[in-house]
């Protein structure tokens, strides 16, 4: 699925447990991976050369062989990332996760890529670098959430479960209006996986859904701690208002607060 994999390098450790995932999936799409580094233009050129060196000795331990390696110099990182996306043709963007405040992956630095990001973006929150095996999905009635499904079963290994969940959050009513509502969305989302799973290649994850009643949060929440979730599955924002209010808000407070990895597809 993916042919030209970006992993935005800031030489931190997470850093390097990002470049060992994207070079995971360059391997296994047999993918072009190109690592960016952007430096600080007011740094000497002492700390220049060491951080070089420190990105081609990555470069050479987790990288395939054939990865380039792009040393580029710039204020605001992030349209750097931004310029390179664009200009290298990539379709996929790998970061790694931060749970301390720092320049390149500050919150506005952050909010900015995601928001602007032409392709898929992967946020690395976890060590572990072999191959998804739990994935879970947030699925709506939208274009995008159905988008995103369809990205996530094309780039996990066939090995995998995906698993599409859809949180029902009832109005008011009788506990006999609300079990009406909630048979309503059952079979709905029934008929929605049933219409996006012909659409789908024949060789690919098992594929499984549910609908679950609650908050949207907290059964995310829920179903990656239960299902043990390697990856998680977002939207970045859907085409109806409701959409857009969910969906939007959970990609920003997942990539903030990554419990799992998060693939987030426009």
């Amino acid at each position: 699925m993916f042919k030209h994999i970006l992993i935005a390098h800031d030489l931190r450790d997470t850093a390097d447990l990002a470049l060992r995932r994207a070079a995971q999936l360059a391997q296994q799409h047999n993918a072009k991976l190109t690592m960016l580094h952007v430096l600080d233009p007011n740094q000497s050129e002492q700390d220049q050369e060491k951080a070089r060196q420190a990105l081609d000795r990555s470069l050479s331990q987790y990288a395939p062989l054939g990865s380039e390696l792009r040393v580029r110099s710039g204020v605001k990182p992030s349209e750097v990332v931004l310029q390179q996306l664009n200009e290298l043709g990539c379709d996929l963007l790998v970061l790694g996760a931060h749970h301390q405040r720092h320049d390149f992956f500050s919150g506005t630095s952050l909010d900015r890529i995601a928001r602007r990001c032409p392709v898929a973006l992967l946020l690395v929150a976890r060590g572990d670098s072999q191959p998804y095996q739990r994935a879970l999905s947030a699925i709506d009635f939208s274009l995008c959430a159905c988008s995103a499904l369809a990205q996530a079963y094309q780039a996990l290994p066939a090995t995998a479960e995906l698993h599409a969940v859809h949180v029902f959050e009832p109005g008011k009513g009788s506990p006999k209006q609300i079990e009406e509502q909630l048979q309503t969305q059952r079979g709905l989302i029934d008929q929605l996986m049933k219409d996006e799973a012909q659409k789908l290649p024949a060789e690919g994850p098992t594929l499984s859904h549910s609908v679950q009643q609650g908050g949207i949060l907290r059964c995310l929440q829920e179903n990656i701690r239960s299902r043990e979730v390697d990856v998680l599955v977002l939207g970045s924002h859907g085409r109806s208002a409701l959409s857009q209010a969910l969906l939007g808000s959970l990609a920003q407070h997942f990539l903030h607060r990554a419990p799992c990895d998060v693939f987030v597809v426009r």
